[in-house]
């Protein structure tokens, strides 16, 4: 399936953002800066969620990306890490029933082999169970990293050029975005990240060409639904012109 790309060439000032992706930083030092083990500030960060999400509708978001979990957040401490997967699970089976009545569909991107099969089936069913909502397209990032996805993308490629179902000549740009885990969503036009760190940490690399970005100093737990509004409205103001001149 193509990838989808809504992305105008150019795009009028004023208008708000469709699709918006945010790198949720901060959770630890929020919970640290508090005397608080770093999970408390992970659970605070899982809750802070469900207010963004919620807010999509009136700011006019259709789609919101949230990077939860990378392929290199396996470094953390086997405590950490394992609270992280209890808490993933729990926010699934505490949410669920919200986002289908809310009419948020739930789509997760990432490479789910080495995640737990218990969290994996949990992570099927609630795509399931609100595949047919679409006021709210929510994506959510688990054991993600770009080049990895670029990399998985690449090698399934490879694979159908190796089988004859695919030329190697006829591979082009769109080729590759079909083979992404993101093939049926529109380039993010936002992305935020959240914490006063100004680094894309392997986030969308390909899907975020065109992106904006927006590094703002609160810390994820703090980040209301009126920072969401705040940042929003100054993406606006922009000129995105996706490298033509404006007559």
């Amino acid at each position: 399936m193509a990838a989808k790309d809504i992305r105008p060439d150019e795009e009028q000032p004023g208008a708000g953002p469709a699709h918006v992706a945010i790198i949720m930083d901060g959770n630890g030092r929020w919970a640290t800066s508090r005397g608080r083990p770093r999970l408390v500030g992970h659970q605070h960060g899982a809750r802070r969620v469900r207010d963004i999400v919620e807010a999509c509708p009136r700011l006019g978001v259709e789609y919101l990306t949230i990077f939860a979990f990378s392929t290199e957040n396996w470094k953390r401490t086997q405590v950490e890490v394992s609270g992280l997967m209890t808490l993933f699970k729990r926010y699934i089976k505490r949410e669920a029933q919200r986002l289908l009545q809310s009419g948020v569909r739930v789509r997760f991107i990432g490479d789910r082999v080495r995640l737990d099969s218990a969290l994996v089936q949990m992570m099927d069913n609630l795509e399931a169970l609100t595949a047919g909502n679409s006021l709210v397209n929510l994506t959510i990032a688990l054991n993600y990293g770009g080049r990895d996805e670029v990399t998985r993308a690449t090698q399934r490629m490879a694979a159908e050029v190796a089988a004859g179902r695919l030329k190697a000549e006829d591979v082009d740009a769109s080729t590759l975005a079909s083979y992404l885990d993101t093939c049926m969503l529109p380039d993010p036009d936002l992305v935020i990240r959240t914490s006063g760190e100004a680094r894309i940490s392997n986030f969308l690399l390909w899907q975020s060409a065109y992106a904006e970005y927006e590094f703002i100093d609160t810390l994820w737990p703090d980040f209301t639904a009126d920072c969401f509004a705040d940042v929003l409205s100054g993406y606006g103001a922009r000129d995105r012109r996706f490298g033509a001149v404006r007559a």
